[in-house]
C-alpha cells in the first residue's frame, strides 16, 4: 500500500512536539499507532520503520520524544557522542512527561477522521519499547508492541524510578514483546521478569525471542539483522491485524 507522510506539531506543557505522520494513501479509516523511536529520535532508520508499518494500513504517529530538550527536528547521530547525548536526554526527561506526550498523541489520533477511534495501538523500540509499554496503561490502547524494551523491570526511564512493572495489571489490551537473546540491555533476568508479571496479571501477551543483539531492526548499524527483522515484522503485522480485526 502506498503511503503519505507529513509533520504536524502538538503543544504539550507549552513545549512544541513535532510528530511525524505516515498514513495509507487510499482514503479510508484505519487503526492508529502511537510510534516511539529509540534515543536517536526520528532519523532515517526510524522513519523507514514507521513508513513500513503505515504501508500495512495504519496511521502512524511518531513524536520526538526529547522535544523539551532538543530543537525541533533534531536527529541524534547514532555514534558514540550521539549515544551519550541521547542517554543524557533520556535521563533529563521526567517520566511523567513521557506519559503526557503519549496521551497527547492518542488524543490527536482520536480526533483524526482517518483513524478508527476504537482501534488504537502503540509500538516502540528500545526506550521507545518502554514508552509503548507504559502507553499500554491508557484505556484506548488495544495492542502494544514493545521491541527490545529497556528498563522495564528496573524502572530506568527518565528522572527518578518509573513504576512500569508495578502497573502491569492496568493493561487492558494485548501485548507483543520482541527480545534479542544477545541483547545485553535486556538480559535474561529482565526478560523473565516481564514474562512473569504479564502472566501474573493475566494480560494476553506473546513474547518472541531471536538470536539477535540490541536494536537489530535498525538498518544503519552493525547490529542490524535483516533476516531476523523480517521475522519480527511478520510477527508484528500478524499480531496487529488479528487484534484490530475484532
Amino acid at each position: 500500500m502506498q503511503i503519505t507522510s507529513s509533520n504536524i506539531d502538538l503543544r504539550v506543557d507549552d513545549s512544541l512536539m513535532r510528530v511525524y505522520i505516515a498514513a495509507p494513501k487510499p482514503s479510508g479509516v484505519y487503526p492508529g499507532i502511537v510510534f516511539y523511536s529509540d534515543i536517536y529520535q526520528l532519523g532515517s532508520p526510524i522513519i523507514r520503520l514507521a513508513n513500513y508499518l503505515a504501508g500495512y494500513g495504519y496511521v502512524v504517529a511518531a513524536p520526538e520524544i526529547f522535544h523539551r530538550i532538543e530543537p525541533i527536528g533534531q536527529v541524534i547521530e547514532p555514534d558514540d557522542l550521539g549515544r551519550m547525548r541521547g542517554n543524557d536526554d533520556a535521563r533529563r526527561t521526567e517520566g511523567e512527561n513521557y506519559d503526557r506526550d503519549g496521551r497527547a498523541v492518542i488524543e490527536f489520533l482520536k480526533a483524526e477522521s482517518s483513524v478508527a477511534t476504537d482501534k488504537i495501538g502503540t509500538l516502540g523500540f528500545c526506550i521507545g519499547g518502554h514508552l509503548a509499554f507504559r502507553t499500554a496503561f491508557e484505556p484506548e490502547i488495544k495492542a502494544s508492541v514493545c521491541c527490545y524494551p529497556t528498563g522495564v523491570p528496573s524502572g530506568k526511564l527518565g528522572q527518578g524510578v518509573a513504576d512500569t512493572i508495578q502497573r502491569v495489571s492496568e493493561i487492558k489490551g494485548e501485548m507483543l514483546i520482541v527480545f534479542g537473546t544477545l541483547d545485553r540491555h535486556t538480559p535474561e533476568n529482565d526478560r523473565q521478569t516481564v514474562k512473569n508479571e504479564l502472566e501474573k496479571a493475566s494480560i494476553p501477551h506473546k513474547i518472541v525471542t531471536y538470536e539477535a543483539e540490541h536494536t537489530f531492526m535498525r538498518d544503519d548499524g552493525y547490529r542490524y539483522d535483516p533476516v531476523v527483522t523480517t521475522a519480527a515484522w511478520s510477527e508484528i503485522t500478524a499480531f496487529l491485524e488479528r487484534v484490530f480485526a475484532r
